[in-house]
């Protein structure tokens, strides 16, 4: 069973128990039987000298002594699962499938140029991509990476810049500017149609944001249509049903084409621009490490 005299004894078993509260989950995830676990998770807590399960017929749960040790060891845990993946990774070939989330926007951007050339690089990864334009959690939802712009990833995820920065634009096409007039003050909004956004995961209502005589100013314009998906907010426009407040990158073919047009652009913010993210734990996968190779290959041009 191991010798106690070992520090890291038993801590493992923990972490499997804690993980997946349960011993029998715990066991068929480490290979060995339910009495195995139980019987580890007893040494440990002798060793320890207080109990770190509370077991019931139908859960099980940390008690408060389980809850600060699961606090301690579970970053060193990553942190030695991290250095063991990247040994184990050098030199080995991108297999297994490749799970990314990204928002519409990006889809042209970057999905559309990087996907295509990483099959090509990588003929035995398979890639799996998720178009959504709310908040995910990659751990719960089992994504291997995402996509968003640099100011709404977390901060305890690696960025890898995929694009420039962005400056914000608010646009209507030829059409609408010309029967409504065009915009020469954040007064002027309410008096136009605006094509409200309404972020998906927590169902408010995006107020649009302004530079003013260095001040920052949000304005919550009136407007009868309102949409969850980036790529309505321009079609929408280019349709003539009224303003939109949209990322630059997004619409950069529409406004070359002449299908939109700027207003109030002295007054729109900058911000950052499209960036990859994952767990910090992750960037030793050879997959993930392909991905980053040829983004950077592809990307190189537009970044």
């Amino acid at each position: 069973m191991g010798s106690t005299a070992d520090p890291f004894f038993g801590l493992s078993t923990f972490l499997a128990v804690a993980e997946a509260e349960g011993f029998t989950a715990a066991a068929a995830r480490l290979g060995v039987s339910p009495a195995a676990v139980g019987q580890t998770v007893k040494a440990l807590e002798a060793r320890l000298g207080a109990p770190l399960f509370i077991r019931t017929t139908r859960r099980v749960r940390l008690t408060e002594a389980g809850a600060a040790l699961l606090a301690r060891i579970r970053p060193a845990a990553a942190e030695i699962a991290t250095a063991v993946d990247a040994v184990g990774a050098a030199g080995q070939e991108p297999t297994g499938l490749l799970r990314l989330t990204a928002p519409r926007m990006a889809v042209p951007l970057v999905i559309d140029p990087v996907v295509p050339a990483l099959r090509r690089a990588c003929p035995k990864l398979s890639v799996e991509v998720a178009v959504e334009d709310a908040a995910v959690d990659l751990l719960e939802r089992g994504f291997d990476a995402g996509i968003r712009i640099g100011e709404y990833i977390e901060r305890d995820m690696v960025a890898v810049r995929l694009t420039r920065d962005i400056a914000w634009a608010l646009v209507g096409s030829p059409a609408y500017l010309a029967a409504h007039g065009r915009p020469e003050s954040l007064e002027d909004l309410a008096r136009h149609d605006a094509i409200r956004y309404r972020f998906p995961t927590s169902g408010a209502i995006y107020r649009w944001e302004f530079e003013r005589e260095g001040r920052s100013v949000s304005v919550d314009p009136p407007g009868g249509v309102i949409v969850n998906d980036g790529a309505l907010l321009v079609s929408f426009a280019c349709a003539g049903l009224g303003l939109s407040y949209v990322a630059d990158i997004a619409v950069d073919a529409e406004l070359r084409a002449g299908l939109l047009e700027r207003v109030l652009a002295p007054l729109l913010p900058k911000g950052p621009g499209l960036f990859l993210y994952f767990p910090q734990r992750a960037q030793a996968q050879p997959k993930l490490r392909a991905l980053i190779d040829v983004a950077k290959r592809v990307l190189r041009p537009v970044r």
